[in-house]
């Protein structure tokens, strides 16, 4: 709630208020609330608890004004906040530069000290507002009435609550986010261990039909060696049953040609089998790797959409429990505002009562 009104009054005794000697007509509990110093736009509680606020009427102004919050401590507090928001113009005049530092009155005080008509008995540039706060009578004083800060405060103590549910569900959008990249990236996974199985299927059928080929060409080879061995025979036969040196010629050219033929078979055996050991190689190398690979981040993956999983879970709880919590706040702030409310209608039938007392 915002105190108004209160005039010049610190003294060397501790700061005491002259209207300190007026007789409260009123006293209440209320929760006490200020603005912040830093934003202007928000209000920060001053009690933890509801605490004490007299009320007194001013005849020279013919306005209501708070005369005390739990005692003295109205007035101190106003001095501490009064001198520190002096000193924060200052600095902020300072560091943009300008040649003269603020008033005083250019920086509203919290509201559960505020103090519009010393702010205007200083000169400061909140002039036509102060002028309107003096000129306020007891309608202006409903206008801005004790049930409406406390309405205005209710609702500034609602914002601390709507933040924590948006940061819920700012975290509750960005798992389900994260949750929906982490199962895209897991079925990226998935393909891709399948094109792995697919090629190792490949490689493993080209093995197979190298190492056929390889049989194949090892039995050639022997056969070849086997026709060699009887071609020799079968020359030395010849040569020593004939002695025919143009046959014997010719047999030796086929001879040298099927020795040509069986050292480029040998070579080409080889050959095979070494290009069979290194695809055997390359296959088991890719075929570890790869699958490893694949398993291990498909198994990440898993793991960490079941963990996203949980944290949505936890944060969707959380989300509704503060909703049920911001309820129930809710429900109690407006039966404290019917409550002040009531209050405020017996205060102005007191005031009926004491006007028509003075009347008569």
């Amino acid at each position: 709630m915002a105190a108004r009104g209160l005039s010049k009054r610190t003294a060397a005794d501790g700061g005491l208020c002259v209207y300190c000697r007026e007789q409260p007509i009123f006293s209440t509990k209320a929760h006490v609330f200020h603005i912040d110093p830093k934003t202007k736009r928000s209000w920060i509680p001053a009690s933890s608890q509801a605490v004490s606020v007299s009320f007194f009427f001013d005849s020279t102004r013919n306005l209501y004004r708070i005369i005390s919050v739990e005692g003295t401590k109205f007035i101190e507090k106003f001095q501490e906040v009064k001198e520190a928001t002096r000193l924060a113009a200052q600095k902020a005049n300072g560091s943009a530069g300008t040649a003269s530092p603020s008033p005083m009155g250019t920086l509203r005080p919290p509201s559960a000290c505020d103090a519009a008509d010393d702010a205007a008995g200083e000169g400061d540039g909140r002039a036509p507002l102060v002028a309107h706060q003096r000129s306020q009578s007891l309608s202006g004083l409903q206008a801005s009435s004790p049930k409406h800060q406390a309405r205005g405060a209710g609702d500034k103590a609602s914002l601390p609550q709507s933040t924590a549910e948006a940061q819920l569900r700012y975290e509750n959008d960005r798992l389900k986010l994260a949750l929906a990249q982490s199962s895209a990236n897991a079925k990226k996974w998935e393909v891709e261990l399948q094109t792995l199985k697919n090629n190792n299927a490949r490689l493993t059928c080209a093995l197979q039909e190298s190492t056929s080929n390889v049989e194949e060409w090892k039995r050639q080879l022997q056969a070849l060696k086997e026709e060699n061995a009887a071609m020799r025979s079968k020359m030395i036969e010849l040569e020593a049953s004939h002695g025919n040196p143009d046959a014997i010629a010719e047999l030796r050219k086929e001879i040298g040609s099927l020795r040509t033929r069986s050292d480029l078979l040998d070579r080409e055996g080889k050959q095979k089998d070494k290009e069979l050991e290194v695809l055997k190689r390359k296959l088991e190398d890719q075929t570890q790797t790869g699958v490893h690979k694949a398993d291990d981040r498909l198994k990440a993956l898993l793991s960490e959409n079941d963990g996203l999983k949980g944290t949505v879970t936890r944060l969707q709880e959380q989300l509704e429990a503060s909703r049920s919590s911001s309820r129930g706040r809710q429900g109690a702030w407006e039966q404290l505002n019917q409550r002040f409310s009531l209050k405020l209608h017996e205060l102005r039938d007191l005031q009926h009562e004491m006007a028509s007392l003075l009347n008569s």
